[in-house]
């Protein structure tokens, strides 16, 4: 299963990861590659916890991309 991720370099330093599709789950890691590790593994703890997400992820998910 595919899920977006917004990776963001923050201001004070390190990583944060953002998952769109799952409320509320997010991590961070003080490299690039450590913050997708990192969002990786919440995803999957995310959806041991809540499997019924999985289903509302893939109704809810549309990408879009616009030129501006």
């Amino acid at each position: 299963m595919k899920f977006t991720i917004i990776l963001r370099k923050e201001d004070e330093g390190g990583y944060s990861a953002q998952c769109l599709e799952l409320p509320g789950c997010i991590s961070e890691g003080e490299t690039r590659e450590e913050a997708l590790e990192n969002i990786r593994e919440a995803i999957k703890g995310y959806l041991e916890a809540f499997p019924e997400e999985v289903e509302k992820a893939e109704r809810k998910k549309e990408l879009v991309e616009i030129v501006v």
